[in-house]
């Protein structure tokens, strides 16, 4: 807890997340950055059905790049929302697969992307209306 005086001189108590608000922001920007990516949202999708295999996932996903699909798996091995376990076999097999955290996550991904179809044809409408007025200015 933070201590704030106000105007009329009162001491008033802070909790922490109200005490530095852009820190938190940046923090929590960085968090929505890396769980509303692109890629990650389609990690996740394919690994909520089980650990998989780097070019299972490649194949499952389509479209990413190996580089792509490294950087976002070892962002989500960072973050803590991937468990990467690799096998001394030969050749080496290594499988990724959600972590606790990550499958918390999976909830509200599926109601955001419920939303975004629920919204589709008026989010396309709006546009249109905004493109049809820029291209008469």
């Amino acid at each position: 807890m933070a201590t704030n005086e106000t105007t009329n001189g009162e001491t008033e108590l802070l909790h922490d997340d109200e005490a530095h608000p852009a820190a938190d922001c940046r923090a929590m920007g960085q968090v929505l950055d890396r769980i509303g990516d692109k890629w990650t949202i389609m990690v996740v999708g394919a690994l909520s059905h089980g650990p998989m295999r780097f070019n299972a996932l490649m194949r499952r996903i389509g479209g990413v790049s190996h580089r792509m699909l490294t950087l976002t798996l070892r962002r989500l091995e960072r973050d803590g929302l991937v468990k990467r376990t690799a096998f001394p076999t030969i050749p080496p097999r290594v499988d990724y697969e959600l972590t606790p955290l990550a499958y918390s996550l999976i909830e509200p991904l599926a109601a955001l992307a419920q939303w975004g179809e629920d919204h589709r044809a008026e989010i396309e409408q709006a546009r249109a209306v905004f493109d049809q007025r820029a291209a008469d200015i």
